[in-house]
């Protein structure tokens, strides 16, 4: 690969400087740098990130290539300044087996676009009765260090016990989807005044928040490590920020949606808004900007839930859950966190490349804009004003709730590795 010279990028949102890239590395990072034969890229007071890494992303394959595979995907995380994410296990088949997570693992690897770890389920099946090959999942070629039966609770306390238990052997974590199913029966909508007006069954607050409860309690006993997936409501932002008072080895994430949107939007009845956990209030929604900003959660994931038109384009009790989000991710925290003040370009770099990189153990990601390290890299013009369009997608499904919705920033260029995935707003 030839040289690389980005010139006059903000680096993480501060100074303009200079990026030299040489081969896979960064070479320097300076001022009023040159390199003979380089292919220069006018930055023009971009921001520059590191690549952006996503602990939670729905790549559907094996079994629902209809919604997404693993090469479109990975083209719309690199379109939204993904270098890494980390695919969840609810597959058809399930990724409970070393064969199934070496099968995306090596499928991510064929696609170039970004690096993809597998995430391997906790239960057979997802079925939450008997412990998946947690070991044979972490010694095999995919390497897995993060288990999660997402899109379904680990809500048995004992097998969430011995799951914690056993990943702790190797620095592993349980990435746990907090839903206490017996609460939560039939639930369509967070339950409040807008669900008692709709007349769809509710998703109460306490069905995540006592999941969470539990299992930071279980995390203390044992002494490891466990994750909330995609957080949601006011009282849990409160039962982690109490678990991390007490030394608990928990983290947690909000995806963009929960910054953004509320459960009034499902008045129109229009599904793209029905996704799991729901919408909550306003209030909520504060609370998760808040607790964002103070670290108490620790990161942005994005819960890229594709699904063809057919399931969400239907009545909605009959809908299919789950939202896209890769593409539109860093759009919408820097109009939730950035123009509101709450978050830096520096911060956000933490929470959406730093930590999530630390969390699942991504080598070669997350790591500082400085000469020596990899050159995983975003360039960001965060000036941009543009309605959503979900026609020019890279992802296979088109499930967004921003359709028509303007928000600003805009990737315009994706380095993984020192190459280009993504080059003035195109795929490369």
């Amino acid at each position: 690969m030839s040289k690389i010279l980005i010139r006059g990028a903000k680096v993480l949102g501060g100074e303009a400087r200079d990026v030299l890239i040489d081969g896979e590395t960064i070479e320097a990072v300076g001022t009023g740098l040159s390199a003979q034969g380089a292919t220069v890229v006018e930055a023009g007071g971009k921001v520059l990130l590191p690549g952006l890494v996503d602990l939670h992303t729905h790549l559907r394959e094996p079994g629902r290539e209809d919604s997404e595979t693993v090469l479109t995907g990975t083209r719309a995380a690199a379109s939204g300044g993904y270098t890494a994410v980390f695919a969840m296990a609810n597959t058809f088949p399930v990724a409970d087996t070393a064969g199934v997570v070496e099968q995306v693992y090596r499928l991510g690897k064929e696609s170039g676009y970004c690096d993809v770890q597998p995430i391997g389920a906790v239960t057979v099946g997802l079925e939450g009765k008997k412990l998946a090959e947690l070991g044979a999942m972490h010694e095999s070629a995919a390497g897995v260090t993060v288990f999660s039966d997402d899109g379904k609770c680990v809500d048995d306390a004992v097998m969430m016990r011995r799951a914690l238990e056993y990943v702790k052997a190797f620095g592993g974590v349980v990435a746990q989807h907090a839903q206490e199913p017996r609460l939560t029966e039939g639930a369509q909508m967070n339950e409040g005044v807008v669900s008692a007006e709709l007349g769809l069954g509710g998703w109460p607050a306490v069905a995540e928040e006592s999941i969470i409860a539990r299992d930071v309690l279980l995390a203390e006993h044992v002494g490891s490590r466990v994750h909330i997936c995609h957080l949601s409501t006011a009282g849990s932002v409160e039962i982690v920020r109490w678990a991390k008072s007490r030394g608990i080895d928990v983290t947690a994430e909000v995806t963009p949606h929960h910054l953004l949107l509320t459960d009034e939007l499902v008045r129109s009845y229009n599904p793209v808004y029905k996704v799991n956990p729901p919408l909550r209030t306003e209030r909520d929604v504060m609370a998760l900007r808040e607790a964002l900003a103070d670290g108490t959660i620790d990161i942005v994931a994005t819960d890229h839930a594709p699904h063809p038109h057919e399931d969400k384009d239907c009545e909605w009790a009959a809908a299919a859950m789950g939202m896209v989000g890769l593409e539109t991710a860093l759009s919408v925290v820097q109009q939730t966190m950035v123009e509101t003040g709450l978050l830096t370009w520096e911060a956000v770099a933490d929470r959406m490349s730093f930590k999530p990189a630390l969390i699942g153990g991504a080598t070669g990601h997350g790591r500082p804009v400085s000469a020596g390290e990899p050159a995983n890299l975003v360039l960001v013009d965060a000036d941009y004003r543009g309605e959503v369009d979900p026609a020019s997608f890279a992802s296979r499904s088109r499930n967004t709730p921003y359709e028509g919705r303007e928000l600003p920033g805009r990737v315009t260029h994706t380095w993984l590795r020192g190459r280009a995935t993504l080059v003035d707003g195109k795929l490369a």
